[in-house]
């Protein structure tokens, strides 16, 4: 994972210095999008939704037409509280049928996943089926001597000392054989010590929120975070997508690599090295509705939603950076900012939620780069914080 506290500050940064502090949008939901306009720029190769009239949709999209290179497939949504700025798809979903992207298109978002998991956690902790204080032990039975210690708050802050992963994304891994391989896996450093980036602690949450719900970790998410979100695009199987709208992910040489789904998953998704840590699909627009749910009380009362956004531990690296619960936590210009990355060898992106005055930015590609002629991670700062200064100076 990447954090913006060791890229050294550029001049978008320095712009956020002088930005005020907006009042947050009030109340949310669909109707916010009424004032959208549909623009379909053919030859651009881009498909615009934005809020007809919008000084800060108009220099978000000057702004991503500048910056974000002509040939890199993706979508890019902006928000401002509730409301969404716009919303883009730039270049092709899958260049091989020529099919567009859009803010309807499905992508791997990747990491991203753990905010998802972090908040099943906290909303069982609110149903009073866990809390994050437990020890692993009283929901995992084999937990040995030595890792007694770890509670699920380790697990969520990073700081339980177990290794980043047990394989390879798609290796055939069974729920079991995950939770044996991390419960015989050597600590890096005693629980709660230091913070150590884990993909394996989150898919050992995933089989908690399993074991503390009765039910499977998607479906546990479906029914109780996305549907009250209003989020229909988001999951693993269960969502009715039409496999036309999934992107197709390319690598660095342009080769197609398929959807998520053409390389090994089980029957209910990816298999359990990415189940709960990374692998879920959705679209930019589910991500907005799932930006509006965190501001207020819809899938989490305000107690809850302050565990996620809380900083416990710093990242460490001179990031400047700490980590809250399934979320990066940081100030630019002064602003306290939520974010946190997702990508593989083929697909990247970043979701940042300013807490100061609910500013959304969202960007996802499933052509991260390509040799020679781009690189969307090497541009994250630079585009993240582009759109976050343009719709929050124009409020």
């Amino acid at each position: 994972m990447t954090t913006y506290g060791d890229i050294r500050a550029r001049r978008l940064l320095a712009a956020l210095l002088v930005l005020l502090v907006l009042p947050a949008a009030g109340a949310c939901g669909a109707d916010r999008d009424r004032d959208r306009g549909v623009r379909d720029d053919g030859a651009a190769g881009k498909r615009t939704e934005a809020r007809t009239g919008d000084p800060a949709a108009r220099a978000v999209e000057k702004y991503l037409d500048e910056v974000w290179p002509e040939d890199a497939p993706g979508t890019v949504v902006a928000a401002r509280g509730g409301a969404a700025v716009t919303c883009s798809g730039r270049g092709p979903a899958d260049p091989g049928t020529g099919a567009r992207a859009g803010c309807g298109t499905v992508y791997d978002i990747a990491s991203m996943t753990k905010q998802f998991t972090a908040a099943a956690i906290v909303k069982l902790q609110t149903e009073g089926k866990l809390r994050v204080t437990d020890p692993l032990s009283r929901h995992l039975d084999g937990v040995p001597a030595g890792k007694r210690g770890i509670t699920l708050h380790h697990l969520l802050t990073h700081t339980a000392g177990l290794p980043e992963s047990l394989g390879d994304d798609y290796d055939p891994l069974s729920r079991a054989g995950l939770v044996s391989g991390a419960l015989a896996a050597p600590l890096h450093s005693p629980p709660g010590e230091r913070y150590a980036y884990s993909n394996t602690g989150y898919s050992l949450l995933a089989a908690v929120v399993e074991e503390a719900s009765g039910t499977g970790y998607e479906p546990y998410l479906a029914g109780h975070l996305f549907r009250p979100a209003g989020m229909t695009d988001t999951g693993y199987v269960l969502p009715d997508w039409d496999r036309d709208r999934i992107a197709v992910e390319y690598d660095r040489g342009g080769r197609p690599q398929g959807r998520p789904m053409d390389h090994p998953w089980a029957g209910d998704g990816p298999y359990w090295n990415l189940r709960g840590n990374g692998g879920m699909l959705s679209t930019a627009r589910d991500m907005l509705r799932w930006h509006r749910a965190l501001l207020g009380d819809r899938v989490l009362p305000a107690k809850a939603r302050k565990l996620l956004f809380t900083r416990y531990v710093p990242e460490g690296g001179g990031a400047g950076s700490f980590y809250g619960y399934g979320w990066s936590l940081l100030d630019l210009g002064g602003a306290p900012v939520a974010t946190h990355d997702g990508g593989n060898e083929w697909s990247s992106g970043r979701v940042a939620r300013f807490l100061d005055d609910g500013t959304l930015v969202f960007w996802i590609s499933n052509a991260a780069t390509r040799a020679g002629a781009w690189d969307l991670p090497d541009l994250d700062r630079e585009l993240t914080t582009g759109i976050a200064e343009r719709v929050r100076e124009r409020a």
